[in-house]
């Protein structure tokens, strides 16, 4: 049985390693790890509860002392004092470089001297990605073969391809460490075979890094890819009419574009035309111009062949053309044949494009009428100013018969001096006026 001296004893001293070990907790230093890219700005924060009289020191990786209270040790400019007082210490480093990175202690000297640690990372921003191995035109069904390169980056960036929307497959990146030991190049490539329909779309390689704070980085290259050029003709207009012009249009695609193209008849032996210009014109259509008309278009990358049909007719069968294009086997050369045909008025059934004759017949009629209907008003017109004219002209005679009759009573009419003639004596009271 333990006597209550004893037990007092042991009492007491319990009570002191309780309150040592509470006096150590809260004299104890606390930090915390930073991450920071290079060039940016970081704080580090160190806090005690019981500072126990004693002042808080900072000390860089290297165990040089940054900050010891409101005191600068170290003289260096980037470094500012941020807070200062017995439970904080607070300090914070400008244009941080990849060599700031490490461990970073926070001290109180106390008895025994307490530190804490924070650990500062510092992300290394990856350069503008670069595209290499694209130094002429692709030719159709060869294989592209792309390489793309970042460096600066810590840790290592990831690179991602894309053709115009789509995304590509890669293999897995290369990466190695750059001479500074810190930050590495990734170095990604892509190869896939192109087509026609490759030309003038951009690929693009794309460089993603937390350092970036969720942007990108990224650069592209538009692919120039050469093909077999493909050929179709186009009328204008788009009918053929005895006695009209025509002009045949050898519309070409192709990477290089055609510079030599050459028209022919089938049947004919002699060319119609070679030169660099695609049209080939009609002047004045005469029904000996019907047959098959050749373009070939031709280009570095090969030839493209076209064919038009071509049947004249004259104006009173009121031809209706329907054009169309067929491609040729893709074994033989890129070739198309545009076809016209020719519907009489007798013949044609109203489609999607009409016969513009019929239009024209129906227009004509109705300038006819309306010019018949304007004549038989001018000459009901002048008819009518005839009557009025005459009717004015004989009562304006009549008047100036009477006039004349009254301004001469003492000489003879007419009457009278046939009748004197004959022998024969009027009265004055016999006398009368004749008027017309």
């Amino acid at each position: 049985m333990v006597s209550p001296a004893l037990s007092l004893l042991l009492l007491l001293g319990c009570l002191a390693a309780g309150s040592g070990t509470l006096a150590q907790d809260e004299s104890q230093p606390t930090t915390s790890d930073e991450t920071v890219v290079a060039g940016g700005t970081v704080e580090l924060k160190c806090k005690v509860e019981d500072p126990d009289d004693s002042s808080l020191q900072w000390s860089n990786p290297a165990q040089q002392t940054l900050y010891f209270g409101e005191k600068r040790a170290l003289r260096d400019n980037r470094i500012q004092l941020v807070k200062s007082t017995p439970n904080e210490l607070t300090i914070s480093i400008s244009n941080v470089v990849l060599a700031d990175e490490g461990e970073y202690t926070c001290s109180i000297f106390t008895m025994p001297v307490r530190t804490a640690k924070a650990l500062v990372t510092v992300l290394g921003i990856p350069q503008n990605p670069q595209i290499f191995g694209y130094e002429m035109p692709i030719r159709e069904a060869e294989m592209a073969r792309l390489t793309c390169r970042s460096s600066g980056s810590k840790p290592a960036a990831q690179l991602r391809w894309k053709k115009g929307n789509k995304e590509l497959h890669v293999e897995a990146p290369e990466v190695m460490e750059d001479a500074n030991g810190k930050t590495f190049t990734v170095t990604s490539r892509v190869a896939f075979p192109v087509t026609k329909e490759d030309n003038d779309v951009e690929v693009t390689c794309t460089v993603a890094h937390e350092s970036l704070q969720n942007s990108e980085r990224s650069t592209t290259q538009k692919l120039q890819v050469y093909f077999k050029p493909t050929a179709r003709i186009e009328p204008t207009p788009p009918y053929a009419r005895e006695g009209e012009k025509l002009r045949l249009h050898c519309e070409v695609q192709g990477n290089p574009v055609p510079q030599e193209f050459l028209w022919t008849k089938e049947g004919s032996d002699l060319p119609l035309q070679t030169s660099s210009n695609p049209l080939l014109i009609f002047p004045f259509l005469n029904k000996t111009d019907s047959g098959t008309y050749i373009c070939t278009a031709t280009s570095t990358m090969g030839s493209g062949i076209a064919k038009y049909n071509l049947a004249i007719t004259d104006f009173s069968q009121l031809p209706t053309p329907h054009v169309h294009s067929t491609p040729a086997p893709s074994s033989g050369p890129s070739q198309s044949t545009t076809h016209v045909t020719m519907a009489t008025a007798s013949s044609f059934t109203p489609v999607a494009v009409q016969d513009p004759t019929p239009l024209y017949s129906t227009y004509r009629t109705t300038y006819h009428i309306v010019i018949g209907a304007v004549i038989s008003v001018i000459v009901f017109l002048l008819f009518s100013l005839l009557i009025v004219l005459a009717r004015y002209l004989i009562r304006h005679k009549g008047t100036y018969l009477t006039h004349e009759a009254k301004g001469s009573d003492d000489a003879p009419d007419a009457d009278t001096a046939i009748i004197n003639a004959e022998g024969g004596q009027a009265s004055g009271d016999d006398k009368k006026e004749y008027f017309i």
